[in-house]
């Protein structure tokens, strides 16, 4: 917290740091970021949209251990640097469907690491990031219940990665070069989950509307807390409250803590109690969420289209360092044809039972 302006002004009365606007912040104030604002592209298609559905040459040679019911799958006896392509849109696919996949003692280098990543799109580049090809992750240890006093983005809340953008990132990838014995983990929330656990007649509601992302908390305290410049002018978006996910074509909450300021189509009082009923929401999903321990050499593949994620924060005093790698994805849409995870659940459940009732029916109706 040594960066932070408020740090510098402390009040005679209280003897705590004096609460700054960031607009009366020089640091903020005069700032001029080296790069444009992003224009919408259109990447490449997904390359899970290739993989076979059944995942035949991925699993010939991992092992799958699923850690829930919803959400997270650690895939075993298998080196992410040995996959041939077809592996890798393979376990592009089991990534969208279980929204992250984890693997342990992987031999990848940086530069496998970002050779393999290409495979997938276009490398996307964090606002704070110098290097084009990856971001290095730091670990937690701030209080973020005082920080959020002083600077405006909630660092430690739930977000998928720079949902701001027009063209948000599909697929991270996240690898731990250093990592203490205790803390440190990640958690990662399913938004197919998410979704499913509204009642219908909120589903209904929110399937309407459009969300507020903006990054202008983030680039003010990117300035003021982290003391760096980010790369890009701050940006505000209205994407899809519920989004259509473009491989597995299930409705997914679009919605998250970190970026999220509000819902474009309403008034205030009444988008800032939405918004307060999604913290909430997000906060008790324990039935649609999953912890990872880490260790070094360790990975973590997941979807930023169906999932939030956070790093937990801890007091650990060694050195926790991660490599990220991110690719665009395309810019968030909804269907209303969509459908969610629990109703194909169901459609594929009643089909299954009107198939064997119709091979029973059929054996019945024929003669001896």
């Amino acid at each position: 917290m040594a960066h932070l302006e408020s740090r510098k002004h402390i009040s005679p009365d209280s003897g705590f740091p004096i609460t700054l606007h960031p607009n009366f912040n020089p640091k903020i104030k005069d700032y001029v970021p080296p790069d444009p604002i992003r224009e919408e592209f259109h990447p490449d298609k997904d390359r899970a949209s290739f993989a076979d559905p059944e995942k035949k040459a991925l699993f010939s040679i991992a092992k799958r251990v699923d850690l829930t019911e919803l959400i997270g799958t650690r895939l075993e006896n298998i080196q992410l640097s040995q996959l041939s392509p077809q592996q890798l849109d393979e376990l592009a696919l089991l990534v969208a469907e279980r929204g992250v996949v984890f693997f342990r003692d992987q031999d990848l280098t940086t530069e496998g690491q970002v050779k393999l990543f290409e495979h997938y799109g276009t490398l996307d580049r964090h606002p704070a990031q110098k290097d084009q090809r990856h971001v290095i992750i730091r670990g937690s240890r701030e209080d973020h219940r005082e920080i959020l006093k002083y600077t405006p983005w909630p660092s430690g809340e739930w977000h998928a990665d720079t949902s701001f953008e027009i063209n948000p990132p599909s697929y991270s990838l996240l690898r731990m070069e250093e990592h203490p014995p205790v803390g440190g983990d990640t958690a990662w929330v399913s938004q197919y989950g998410l979704y499913d656990a509204l009642s219908d007649a909120m589903k209904k509601f929110v399937d309407g509307l459009h969300a507020v992302h903006t990054s202008r908390l983030q680039y003010d305290t990117i300035l003021d807390l982290w003391g760096t410049g980010p790369n890009r002018p701050p940006i505000d978006t209205h994407h899809p409250a519920v989004r259509t996910h473009p491989v597995t074509g299930l409705k997914a909450l679009n919605v998250n803590t970190g970026f999220v300021t509000g819902f474009a189509e309403l008034k205030k009082q009444e988008s800032d109690k939405l918004l307060e009923f999604f913290a909430y929401h997000i906060h008790s999903a324990d039935d649609h969420y999953v912890r990872w321990k880490w260790t070094v050499g360790a990975v973590a593949m997941w979807d930023n289209r169906c999932v939030v994620h956070r790093v937990i924060p801890g007091t650990y005093e060694a050195p926790r360092k991660g490599i990220r790698t991110t690719v665009f994805g395309e810019k968030p849409y909804f269907d209303p044809n969509s459908e969610s995870r629990n109703e194909r659940a169901k459609q594929e459940k009643e089909s299954m039972i009107n198939g064997e009732n119709g091979a029973t029916d059929g054996q019945t109706q024929t003669p001896a």
